[in-house]
């Protein structure tokens, strides 16, 4: 039993920012003097409102929004657009890019095929996902609806560290584990898409930033849920939206915004956490990370030793000292530290030193 806050390294749900964590808990019971809960509130009522609005208008300053685009909040996480982005905008040609680098990518990939005609683009299995294609390795179908691609792949380590140039096929990407964690041009993009429980809010609202123009092409028979244009229409109050979720996220944009400096502060940061774990990994003759330099993700480091009866055995001993959800996916093994932008710099540092030690007392 633990009687501090640990650090948390899981890859999702995640930690929240201290900050954002009080001053829920502060308004728990009574938002804003309004004498309920955020989660007792109508959806439809005035004070709910004016907190998706902020939301909304903290979520566009952040990313620098442009106002051709619009800004969904939806459930049914990241699996659910998987089909929504087929159904919503293949129609145009029947046909569909997919660059496959991971496990979610290549689920994406796998659920598009009911819906049209899907081109592998390139992909990294070749490799186990170790390593992210170069530009000029991708086949970018010209006819292609959109051309579609994960940012951050949590279960193997790699992110994409250049935008696809895709000449005047849209963009779609699932920036689940990486958005808010540096800034991004979203006018490059057609369609970007996460679900917020690694870097934005609770398990339970996912964003979805869609260029105007692209919506409104879906068949007939698409169930009125999955339709953009019926959110867009409804300002994402067709149905009863993740209210608290959205409440939080308008609480990490506020942190993010007020107390980190934005986005671009908040990438030196994250680059400095990931430094701290990649430098002491390739000094180690214990620990070893099998992702190309140049593709490591700043987001989920991934290593492991020599065994898995040892990686087993740091994971419990790590649990044990107050360093949770360090055992790797079960699709890979080893280790993995996700260092989102609530993970602080000194839980970072902690973790180096604990492998150093494990590593002493192992070598």
């Amino acid at each position: 039993m633990f009687n501090e806050r640990i650090y948390n390294f899981s890859a999702g749900p995640s930690m929240l920012p201290l900050p954002v964590l009080q001053e829920a808990q502060r308004s728990m019971l009574n938002w804003n003097g309004s004498g309920m809960s955020v989660m007792e509130m109508s959806h439809r009522s005035s004070a709910f409102a004016s907190i998706f609005q902020d939301t909304k208008d903290r979520l566009r300053r952040l990313m620098q929004v442009p106002e051709e685009y619009e800004i969904l909040f939806l459930q049914g996480g990241a699996t659910t657009q998987f089909s929504m982005v087929p159904m919503n905008l293949m129609g145009r040609t029947g046909k569909a890019s997919y660059a496959l680098t991971g496990n979610f990518s290549t689920k994406a990939y796998e659920e598009a095929q009911k819906f049209g005609q899907c081109l592998v683009a390139c992909s990294s299995a070749d490799k186990n996902h170790t390593y992210i294609p170069a530009q000029e390795a991708l086949s970018v179908d010209r006819d292609a609806s959109y051309f579609h691609y994960c940012a951050n792949n949590t279960i193997y380590g790699t992110e994409w560290h250049y935008v696809p140039e895709t000449g005047n096929v849209p963009l779609v990407c699932d920036m689940s584990s990486n958005i808010l964690s540096k800034p991004v041009d979203v006018s490059k993009y057609g369609l970007i898409y996460a679900g917020a429980q690694k870097n934005m809010a609770p398990a339970g609202v996912t964003v979805v930033i869609l260029r105007r123009d692209l919506a409104g092409s879906a068949p007939e028979n698409t169930p009125v849920m999955l339709d953009y244009a019926t959110h867009i229409k409804k300002d994402s109050m067709y149905n009863t939206p993740p209210c608290w979720c959205i409440y939080v996220l308008g609480l990490v944009a506020k942190w993010l915004e007020e107390e980190m400096g934005g986005l671009g502060a908040m990438e030196k940061v994250n680059a400095e956490k990931a430094a701290v774990l990649y430098e002491y990994l390739d000094e180690s003759r214990l620990f070893r990370s099998s992702v190309v330099p140049a593709d490591r993700s700043r987001m989920n480091v991934t290593f492991r030793t020599e065994s898995a009866e040892l990686d087993a055995q740091f994971a419990k001993e790590a649990g044990e000292a107050g360093f949770s959800n360090l055992k790797g996916h079960r699709l890979v093994g080893g280790m993995r530290a996700s260092l989102y932008n609530a993970m602080p710099l000194a839980g970072v540092k902690a973790l180096r030193n604990f492998m150093a030690d494990f590593e002493k007392e192992h070598i």
